[in-house]
């Protein structure tokens, strides 16, 4: 995880300064490459960072919190995260009333923190490396089961959404061939545990990680346990 230092620089860059590293947002969540990430941002420190990210066109990082809450709470200590996250742009921004945006940011590549530190104003920025994507990988034949139960599951989404007229999860077009894609959206819709999701993001091997959601999706009988 990366922890704060209490002896962090503590500049607040200008709005004409660059960030000295790629500016962070700590959430209770896992975003996937290739996820949906819709925010409801009203602390000072992300409006001016997710108004400078859409401005510029840059991404920001998303990681994973073991420590501390989203929004900063008065006798708590400070966030710490888990130093694998990733890169975030933001798709679509309103405002609907003063100090307040809402927006849809998408997944992009993974990156591994190299260090960290935590600006005067609140915001934290990191080094960063980044990770490989994950190859192009058809789904192997004996997982195509969890690909067809995926589809399944998103035609009933997409009929739910359209009567309800909602967001569906899950961004089109989509990628049921493709094994890293079946098991990023099986990983975000599953209700695991953070822990879970987090190690399941991070791993670099895309069939593993698919198996690892097929043993979650289908439990082994309990004799067998």
């Amino acid at each position: 995880m990366s922890e704060p230092s209490p002896t962090s620089p503590a500049g607040a860059p200008g709005p004409s300064d660059e960030w000295p590293g790629l500016p962070l947002f700590p959430l209770g969540t896992v975003l996937f490459p290739g996820g949906l990430l819709p925010l409801r941002i009203f602390e000072v420190r992300y409006l001016d960072m997710i108004r400078r990210c859409q401005r510029e066109g840059r991404p920001f990082g998303v990681v994973t919190l073991t420590q501390g809450h989203e929004v900063r709470q008065a006798g708590t200590g400070p966030e710490a995260f888990h130093p694998v996250g990733t890169l975030a742009t933001v798709a679509e921004i309103s405002s609907p009333q003063p100090g307040l945006l809402m927006i849809q940011a998408h997944g992009g590549s993974r990156f591994q923190l190299q260090s960290s530190q935590q600006l005067k104003h609140g915001l934290w920025v990191g080094q960063t490396q980044p990770l490989a994507d994950d190859p192009a990988v058809p789904v192997p034949e004996d997982l195509q089961g969890h690909a067809k139960s995926l589809a399944h599951l998103l035609e009933t989404l997409s009929a739910h959404a359209a009567d309800a007229r909602s967001r569906m999860p899950v961004r089109s077009p989509w990628h049921l061939d493709d094994c890293a894609w079946v098991a990023n959206r099986w990983s975000e819709l599953l209700p695991l545990p953070l822990e879970t999701k987090q190690q399941l993001m991070a791993l670099d091997n895309p069939v593993l990680r698919l198996e690892l959601v097929g043993d979650l999706l289908s439990p082994a009988p309990s004799g067998l346990r």
